[in-house]
């Protein structure tokens, strides 16, 4: 599978990372594996995780995904050569737990490379903007980076303020800068990317790598009325979807789906890496069949034609 540069950071991934925020959620260790081991046999490379995943569900802590990920590493000899990891750091794991100072970052790497059971945790990305001043991050990531334990850094859920401001004060402190942002982005979900933001990016070479790539799963076009909401532990996410746009949204992805022969979900992922300034969409995948649907939408090449339809007035907002 064709690889494409991730900005500046040296890394090359395929154009669809893994989301691990359902490891240990709504699918076991096993199941897990499965779908790790599928996504790799497909000619994927990129895993995401955070340190958070996946506290919210009854009887988690935190670091369950990141677990899960460092077993199936273990299991699986030479593995650790072939993939890449992501994780993040900021998120609220209880107490003082949190936040982006020197003093958790520092701490959070450990338990995470811990965890992870790796040595050096390719991309870390602070999870989400918060008091700290930007150049005491970025202090704390320049120690990581020298002691070897990351390879890279990146920012998830800036705006092109927040995103450029760091970039300043990484030129005026001869700090490491954001090298990859990880922005909400869809096919519903785009005024937060496009704009001020993706031109900061392309005109700075960050890669980017969207998460809700699907929308919780709406864009699969599974979830058309409020009873569909009730088949998955996510349906509820999808609720706000439900409207005039995101009805408009389904069906220009029938139209292009039906004119392939391929699924919805494909067609939204398809337009996700043919999008300016995208490197590789994140999406989760609760079975194997999912990641096998991952691989077609890599395959899928939509034409301008195609491309005009998602973007008619209507569906792009």
């Amino acid at each position: 599978m064709e690889k494409r540069p991730l900005g500046k950071t040296g890394l090359d991934i395929a154009p669809l990372a893994l989301g691990g925020n359902v490891f240990g959620w709504t699918i076991d260790e096993q199941q897990s594996f499965a779908v790790l081991d599928a996504f790799i046999d497909h000619g994927f490379n990129a895993i995401d995780t955070a340190d958070v995943y996946s506290s919210w569900a009854p009887g988690n802590k935190g670091g369950e995904s990141e677990t899960i990920i460092g077993k199936w590493l273990k299991a699986r000899p030479g593995m650790r050569d072939r993939v890449v990891i992501f994780t993040k750091v900021g998120s609220d794991l209880g107490g003082d737990r949190k936040g982006l100072s020197e003093r958790w970052i520092l701490r959070a790497a450990e338990d995470s490379l811990r965890r992870l059971g790796v040595e050096t945790i390719d991309l870390y990305f602070s999870h989400w903007p918060d008091e700290t001043p930007y150049a005491e991050t970025l202090g704390a990531y320049e120690k990581l980076l020298n002691a070897g334990k990351i390879r890279s850094i990146g920012a998830s859920n800036l705006d092109a303020a927040q995103l450029g401001e760091s970039l300043k004060v990484s030129r005026e402190n001869n700090l490491p800068a954001y090298q990859v942002l990880q922005p909400e982005y869809n096919l519903y979900a785009r005024s937060g990317f496009e704009g001020p933001l993706r031109d900061l990016c392309i005109e700075q070479n960050i890669g980017v790598v969207n998460y809700y790539g699907l929308a919780s799963g709406f864009l699969s076009g599974k979830y058309r009325n409020a009873k569909d909401l009730e088949q998955s532990a996510r349906g509820e996410d999808v609720a706000t979807y439900l409207n005039a746009r995101g009805f408009a949204v389904l069906d220009a992805l029938d139209q292009v789906s039906a004119a392939h022969g391929v699924k919805p979900a494909e067609v939204a992922l398809a337009w996700l890496m043919a999008s300016p300034g995208i490197t590789a969409p994140i999406a989760s995948a609760t079975r194997v069949s999912h990641v096998e649907s991952f691989a077609r939408a890599a395959d899928l090449a939509l034409s301008d034609e195609d491309m005009a339809v998602l973007n008619r007035p209507g569906v792009a907002g």
